[in-house]
């Protein structure tokens, strides 16, 4: 079992930034792949970045892409998700999400395949 939990969210401007992290307790991350997926009001939960075993690879959308970076400590066993030149777009409830087993490919996009998840960390972008 693996509890999950965020921090970091808040109200900043448009080009501003933000650090959420993700700590965990029970297993450690470093045998799991982390993620981290948002929700905005009336929209589907989507991927943003997600980080493999150890750090061995990271994956981003599109959309943050060059603007967010995603890192892990496993002393701490925490992952962190630097958000820079944030955008009023970038507003949601973002969550981080650990997978229960190892992911291959494009399964790591994929909501359905991480097994344990936060509560949720609240990003404003005001323009």
């Amino acid at each position: 079992q693996v509890q999950l939990v965020e921090s970091g969210g808040g109200l900043v401007q448009a080009g501003g930034s933000l650090r959420l992290s993700c700590a965990a307790s029970g297993r450690t991350f470093s045998t799991y792949t982390v993620g981290w997926f948002r929700q905005a009001p009336g929209k589907e939960r989507e991927f943003v970045a997600a980080i493999r075993r150890s750090g061995s690879s990271t994956d981003y959308a599109d959309s943050v892409k060059g603007r967010f970076t995603i890192s892990g400590d496993d002393a701490k066993n925490t992952v962190y998700l630097q958000m820079n030149s944030l955008k009023p777009e970038d507003t949601a409830v973002y969550y981080c999400a650990v997978t229960g087993t190892r992911v291959y490919g494009d399964y790591v996009y994929l909501s359905s395949s991480y097994a344990y998840w936060g509560q949720g960390t609240q990003v404003t972008v005001s323009s």
